[in-house]
């Protein structure tokens, strides 16, 4: 069998396309993102004018905000991430499922008393709660079984203060499914009508940590945000998985088969915006994932995030390429052709030349557009960052 690869050439943005795309987003084309936290959020929820079959791979290794109660009460991986990503790929016409989606996204007062907050959990899981008796059955039944889960496994000091109700369904979820992740996030998709396909990267239950060029290491996705932390002392020089806060002893994670199977059915790969390394390079890292990229001969784009990056202290765009790239190779192969792993950079107008040129000596090409407008500044504006993505396939 021979292998034979077709090259066209691409109008930007390409408005025969567009406009096809947004006649019938049903129909549209199959973007997977490897992608973790909210700052892909806004982007997802635009691109569901255009399509309804995206892919969005998300990191389970978070460690911090709503989701670290509930790994550390239940030993389990993080969930905040995949319930965000699914709201936001949320069926929001008339006929999805407002009153789910508005439980879902509904969050305790970080100011009330315990005991209160015990009970309104009581209301919901009674089916009395406003926001539960809001929705019909058998959805609400199935949301009081999830609820009563999580209550009955719930440590007597868990803090109920700021809890996400979507996560604590979730957990519940995940509890009684055998500690299986895939069931419960398969049903929270039906459950809210999500117009695209949302999975964790891998289902194992693992936490990130990273060797410092200091020679300090740090253990826990928490404490390289500088988000809930001080800034990393020192720049990240290896990331890698570990089984818990105490454990030093780097993992592999598995990239499961159905993601595999996401990979090669995609028509473009986007290495999305957010923090690059507990964001994006997390993502890479379990095995298998940098083999099923190079395998399949569809485009490979990196979006860089804009603005400052904690995590990315004295790196440039051609440092974060470089650095993309040989995460991917550690899987792939050190002598995977860089064109197998990543074919354009697509990056906003402002971007300054001589770092282009930079990226280009490697021989990827950089597609510099209008993506930041007054009102999305300083951030893309999710609708021409999803009409470039969508002008590609």
């Amino acid at each position: 069998m021979s292998e034979v690869t077709i090259t066209r050439a691409v109008r930007m943005p390409d408005p025969f396309r567009i406009e096809r795309f947004l006649s019938n987003p049903k129909l549209g084309p199959r973007l997977l993102f490897f992608s973790g936290g909210s700052a892909l959020n806004g982007v997802a929820q635009y691109l569901k004018k255009y399509t309804h079959n995206s892919f969005h791979l998300v990191t389970p290794f978070d460690s911090g905000g709503s989701s670290q109660g509930l790994r550390v009460a239940f030993n389990m991986p993080a969930i905040g991430d995949l319930r965000s990503r699914m709201m936001a790929l949320a069926d929001e016409t008339v006929l999805g499922h407002p009153d789910v989606f508005r439980l879902f996204t509904h969050r305790f007062s970080k100011e009330a008393e315990q005991a209160d907050l015990s009970r309104q959990l009581d209301t919901m899981i009674a089916g009395t709660h406003p926001l539960v008796a809001a929705i019909e059955q058998p959805m609400r039944m199935l949301i009081q079984n999830q609820l009563g889960m999580f209550h009955a496994a719930r440590p007597k000091s868990f803090d109920l203060r700021g809890a996400s109700i979507g996560n604590l369904i979730m957990a519940g979820g995940y509890l009684n499914q055998n500690q299986q992740l895939e069931p419960i996030v398969l049903l929270v998709s039906k459950l809210v009508g999500v117009q695209g396909t949302v999975g964790p990267v891998s289902d194992d239950n693992l936490h990130l940590a990273a060797e410092l060029e200091n020679g300090e290491v740090v253990i826990g996705q928490h404490l390289l945000t500088a988000k809930e932390h001080p800034p990393l002392a020192s720049p990240i020089k290896e990331l890698f998985l570990n089984r818990g806060l105490a454990d030093h002893e780097p993992v592999r994670a598995r990239f499961p088969e159905r993601n595999r199977t996401f990979v090669q059915s995609a028509d473009l790969i986007c290495y999305a915006p957010g923090s690059f390394y507990s964001s994006l390079i997390a993502n890479l890292l379990p095995e298998g994932v940098g083999q099923s990229i190079a395998s399949c001969t569809v485009p490979k784009v990196y979006v860089p995030s804009l603005g400052h990056d904690p995590e990315t202290a004295g790196m440039d765009l051609l440092g974060q390429v470089e650095t993309l790239l040989g995460y991917l190779r550690r899987d792939a192969g050190e002598a995977c052709p860089t064109e197998k792993l990543l074919n354009l950079v697509v990056a906003d107008e402002d971007t300054p030349d001589e770092l282009a040129e930079k990226v280009r000596s490697l021989g990827i090409p950089v597609l510099k557009l209008g993506l930041i407008t007054p009102t999305s500044a300083p951030y893309y504006d999710p609708e021409p960052l999803c009409e470039a993505l969508v002008s590609l396939v």
